[in-house]
């Protein structure tokens, strides 16, 4: 069983099904990025796990422990930062996250510890007794990922932490959150693929209401990898790429073929063999090869054929 488990999941506003039997889980240890286009129900689901919203159907457990609606007990073993947190603006970084250790009932002297382990962790040893309100956004995002990890949770709960940050930015919180996950097993919920791509290690991809495609990325990627040849000709056409295309298309190895721009991807059986046969056919018409590149699979690529 994994450190959390979501069990068939059912979620309605009045006429729009937003969870429909959602089901998933999240290894300890892990970074899973959960995926979707915005309104897709990751929120919701969020908003579930932390007991914060109450499902109409199925179950979460949280290290075996049933999540309920309310006051649920399993909140302490969770560290929260939502899409646009909230804080005493008055305070400074220190001294509000030494309010949220008071709040978790830490003794003093580990108040003191943590809240400058931290601080140091997220990069504000500089900004530590400015007040939150001169922070920037930024800021503003470490400082959130700071507070919910003031009492060691098993599970840090990230809802879209990079979507409104410039890329210095999202590179902060990103290189913050690769830290992280040698402390915590993160979910880390967002529509920015890239940033999937560089700190999961599992996914999930909600459409519909239900996981489309999830389990461990680079295992992922190997299931559903397609030998991609992109060729860039010279002295071509448009007319006669489309043409060129259609010919290409005809024969028996090549499973797609698609134009982007003066770029041409083909689809084949097997690189290996197929693409020799490729290239012998643009030599038989005497065409001009500018670049010939096996395209790697991404998961921008798999998102749309499965959302698609």
């Amino acid at each position: 069983m994994g450190l959390l488990v979501v069990d068939s999941l059912s979620k309605r506003f009045k006429d729009l099904q937003v969870l429909d039997q959602l089901s998933f889980e999240v290894e300890e240890g892990s970074v899973f990025g959960f995926i979707g286009k915005n309104g897709s129900g990751k929120t919701t689901t969020m908003k579930i796990i932390t007991g914060l919203l109450k499902a109409e159907g199925g179950q979460v457990y949280i290290k075996g422990r049933k999540v309920e609606f309310g006051e649920t007990p399993t909140n302490h073993l969770l560290g929260y930062l939502p899409d646009v947190p909230e804080f005493y603006s008055f305070m400074n970084a220190y001294e509000y996250l030494s309010f949220c250790g008071r709040v978790t009932g830490m003794n003093s002297t580990d108040i003191d510890r943590k809240a400058t382990e931290l601080i140091a962790l997220v990069g504000l040893q500089d900004s530590a007794k400015r007040r939150i309100r001169g922070y920037s956004r930024g800021m503003k995002q470490r400082l959130g990922i700071a507070q919910a990890l003031v009492h060691d949770p098993v599970l840090l709960i990230c809802d879209e932490p990079t979507s409104a940050l410039d890329p210095q930015g999202r590179s902060e919180i990103l290189a913050i959150l690769s830290q992280v996950r040698e402390r915590t097993t993160v979910l880390f919920s967002t529509h920015i693929l890239a940033d999937v791509e560089r700190i999961c290690d599992t996914v999930g991809v909600l459409n519909d209401g239900k996981i489309v495609l999830g389990g461990n990325l680079e295992r992922i990627k190997s299931t559903h990898r397609r030998d991609t040849i992109a060729l860039t000709l010279d002295g071509v056409s448009l007319a006669g790429l489309d043409t060129l295309a259609t010919e290409l298309r005809a024969l028996p190895f090549v499973e797609r073929l698609s134009l982007q721009g003066m770029a041409m991807l083909v689809d084949v059986k097997s690189v290996q063999e197929d693409g020799q046969q490729l290239l012998a056919q643009l030599v038989e018409k005497r065409l001009t090869l500018l670049s010939y590149q096996v395209i790697e699979p991404t998961l921008e690529n798999l998102y749309l054929d499965v959302i698609a």
